[in-house]
């Protein structure tokens, strides 16, 4: 397990956490560093696995994905090995695979533009992890994708 990060570090990850395109200038100004000290801490923090990514959040209503649904995987043998997220992940409607503790063994949040596309997901699923599964369809979103406090 890697050590807390320093306060200047946190200072760093907060600020990109809630802007990640913030130019380095920015976040120099930002935490009280030169231009220069922070780009060296910003390649530290990803080095260091700190800072996984860069990525944009995509409104799913208006790329054609409406419908977010939950769902949970349970195997139909227990005694199968548990590679369930190798056998999945090259769907492309899974966004994110979920290890959990309880009956399930995995939840898939997911993304497909109607319900006919959850039927279709669900059976593609079911085929290739040898699962049985249960969905919850999410009405609405709050709100998603916060990042951690440090």
């Amino acid at each position: 397990m890697s050590s807390p990060l320093e306060p200047l570090d946190q200072a760093i990850v907060q600020e990109l956490a809630a802007d990640g395109r913030r130019s380095f200038t920015d976040l120099a100004e930002r935490v009280g560093l030169s231009v220069s000290a922070v780009h060296q801490r910003v390649r530290r923090l990803e080095q260091r696995g700190v800072i996984l990514g860069y990525t944009a959040k995509l409104d799913g209503e208006q790329i054609g994905l409406p419908l977010t649904a939950l769902i949970s995987l349970t195997p139909n043998d227990p005694a199968a090995p548990d590679d369930y997220p190798q056998r999945i992940q090259h769907i492309t409607e899974i966004e994110s695979c979920y290890s959990v503790a309880g009956d399930e063994s995995y939840i898939l949040l997911v993304r497909v533009a109607s319900p006919l596309g959850l039927e279709d997901l669900l059976r593609r699923i079911r085929e290739a992890a040898k699962v049985s599964t249960r969905t919850t369809v999410v009405l609405s979103t709050p709100f998603e994708g916060r990042s951690p406090t440090l």
